[in-house]
């Protein structure tokens, strides 16, 4: 059976998806890159998730800006990008939406910049917007958006404001309460919710005595983080199962057992990041495991699964 069969397919915020997997921001470039790929097809993802998006171009923090580390990598990119009206007007052309769904990533550092942002792919062919709301809010003396409940909830409601197109905000996990800000998310107008981001870290070179990341700290990602993104999208869940708002799980996806967790921890859609610098193609892999795991166990659709951890009494 071809990981393109009806049992995969999800519908999401109102769209249709060829499958739960989400390729995630920052990951896949502005979504062609992966085209290149022998063998790759976006028949086997539900969506792209675009580079994340300035109002204006920036060239991103000083290298280095990738470091592997110990069952994941940091990253501190620092947002490099060509800007929200060259994507529109350049990049997205290039796209064929008839093959996949694209999610832009709106990334900004004031409030007003996020409106804008989501105001101009509002007028273009962008399926549904992610609120990137780790960025830090130079107005606040540089604290994260999504580390505070109520940044994260203006954010959210000057792009509702601007915008009919699903939004979905991407929580931080370096927070106190998850779930509150996924709370104050939702009442602020957030169609649905990606969780989690990545975790704050840092690696030192011991010759030099100095951080090995060029912004001193970075984003951790890949396996390190999976039990502790198991457990947000968990206390997401609760929250969000109230408002009947669909959570994208995300963090150290690399086989079909880790998108399965994230499915029963109460994920709708689950993401695929760095794992894919080492294998592209695991797409399709998992895909498989998937449906392996729906027949093995005879369930008809991913929504049975979706929420059905059973905790120990």
């Amino acid at each position: 059976m071809g990981s393109e069969g009806l049992e995969l397919k999800i519908e999401f915020c109102g769209l249709g998806f060829n499958s739960p997997l989400v390729l995630l921001s920052g990951c896949v470039g502005f979504g062609n890159e992966y085209t290149r790929v022998e063998g790759f097809s976006h028949r086997d993802v539900g969506a792209v998730c675009l580079k994340g998006t300035t109002l204006e171009p920036r060239l991103g923090n000083p290298p280095h800006r990738i470091a592997e580390t110990e069952g994941g990598m940091l990253n501190a990119i620092g947002l490099q990008n060509p800007g929200v009206d060259h994507v529109v007007s350049e990049i997205l052309p290039g796209l064929d939406f008839s093959e996949t769904r694209f999610i832009a990533n709106v990334s900004g550092s004031t409030v007003e910049e996020y409106q804008e942002v989501t105001r101009r792919f509002d007028d273009s062919p962008i399926d549904a917007m992610e609120l990137n709301i780790s960025c830090p809010n130079v107005k606040e003396g540089g604290v994260a958006f999504g580390n505070d409940p109520e940044m994260s909830a203006r954010v959210v409601e000057a792009c509702r404001g601007v915008t009919r197109k699903p939004l979905i905000t991407k929580l931080s996990p370096n927070q106190t309460d998850i779930a509150e800000n996924a709370r104050r998310c939702i009442e602020a107008g957030s169609d649905a919710l990606a969780v989690i981001n990545t975790l704050m870290g840092m690696a030192v070179d011991i010759e030099s005595r100095q951080p090995v990341i060029g912004n001193n700290q970075g984003g951790l990602s890949g396996p390190a983080i999976k039990p502790v993104a198991l457990l947000k999208v968990h206390q997401v869940y609760q929250v969000a199962k109230r408002h009947g708002i669909p959570i994208i799980g995300q963090g150290g996806v690399t086989s079909a057992e880790d998108a399965l967790e994230f499915l029963i921890a109460g994920a709708s859609a689950v993401g695929l990041g760095t794992g894919l610098f080492y294998d592209p193609l695991a797409p399709a892999r998992i895909n498989l495991g998937i449906m392996e795991y729906l027949q093995r166990h005879q369930l008809g659709t991913l929504a049975e699964l979706t929420g059905s951890l059973r905790l120990h009494q």
